[in-house]
């Protein structure tokens, strides 16, 4: 395979990761706004009717995790975590790409992998128990609500992948190929 093939390719494969991305968080917002008018349905049962719902309220916990669990990856793509901007603002773009790099190398798929290493373990168990919520009327499930864990890293890793190779491209000199 010649070198503009594997470039080729390589460019393939952070434009589809970055898809699974995008229709991920695409998919997930719409989850705020359900959470949303779940929220305020809870309040409104609970002031006003004086009424409560255990499972609704559960609801919001789910809904509020598969949007942090499956969101991340996106919140990665779209720049949106929290970084120290006061050097890395005034880097040039090589460099900030430098510092990505490393900072994925170093730290985000380490802890991306770490995370799936340790959860398979306490995810597992939970699925032995079919494990659901402690509280009566409460929702079953919570082992499918734990799956999310390990999925979560891998699709954080992935996103890392496609970070890697886009900021690779950038320090290796090849950033006008980037869209």
């Amino acid at each position: 395979m010649s070198s503009r093939n594997s470039h080729n390719l390589i460019r393939v494969i952070q434009i589809k990761l970055d898809q699974f991305s995008e229709i991920t968080g695409s998919v997930i917002s719409w989850l705020l706004l359900l959470m949303m008018l779940v929220t305020s349905l809870v309040v409104f049962m609970r002031y006003l009717l004086n009424m409560g719902s255990i499972a609704m309220q559960e609801s919001v916990t789910y809904m509020h995790g598969i949007v942090f669990l499956l969101g991340i990856a996106y919140a990665l793509k779209k720049q949106a975590h929290v970084r120290v901007d006061i050097l890395y603002q005034n880097f040039s773009i090589r460099t900030q790409a430098l510092v990505d790099l490393l900072g994925t190398i170093l730290f985000l798929i380490p802890f991306a992998a770490f995370v799936t290493w340790v959860s398979i373990e306490y995810v597992s168990f939970s699925w032995s128990l079919q494990e659901s919520s402690p509280e009566p009327g409460g929702l079953p499930g919570v082992f499918l609500l734990k799956t999310l864990i390990p999925i979560m890293s891998i699709t954080l890793m992935l996103q890392g992948i496609s970070e890697l190779i886009r900021n690779a491209l950038i320090v290796l000199g090849s950033e006008k190929d980037l869209v």
